[in-house]
């Protein structure tokens, strides 16, 4: 059962979420959110505000290889899009764990006769160039 969405609605909690993975530019964890606002916010507000910016289309939910789901920016999706997809690939660094989006690299992913996929997920594993040069 879909959830619809009845209009946008913008608050400092979904406001500041969005300013701090822009400035971050990569996905972080519900923890790293708690981080971020500290007393000022608690932990169902960012859950709630996480879930209403992937459901306007604006955030895209990464479930690490430990499980963890990680938020990441939308950034080829149309706001309200039925057509959301992410077939991109997600780099996690092994060094400094962090997690990006390769948005210009689509595995190319061929099923056998009658299997549909409905959503798919790519995290490539390896070290990325901030942590090459060290």
């Amino acid at each position: 059962m879909d959830k619809k969405i009845k209009r946008e609605r913008n608050s400092f909690t979904k406001t500041e979420i969005e300013r701090l993975l822009l400035s971050k530019g990569e996905a972080l964890a519900h923890k790293d959110f708690q981080e971020h606002f500290g007393n000022s916010c608690d932990r169902v507000t960012i859950y709630r505000a996480l879930d209403r910016l992937v459901a306007e289309g604006k955030l895209h939910k990464i479930v690490n290889l430990d499980g963890v789901i990680e938020y990441a920016l939308c950034h080829s999706c149309e706001k309200n899009n039925a057509e959301h997809h992410h077939e991109h690939v997600h780099f996690k660094c092994t060094i400094c764990h962090k997690t990006t989006c390769l948005e210009k690299c689509n595995p190319d992913i061929k099923l056998p006769a009658n299997y549909t996929i409905i959503q798919q997920q790519t995290i490539v594993l390896g070290t990325c160039p901030n942590c090459n040069v060290k």
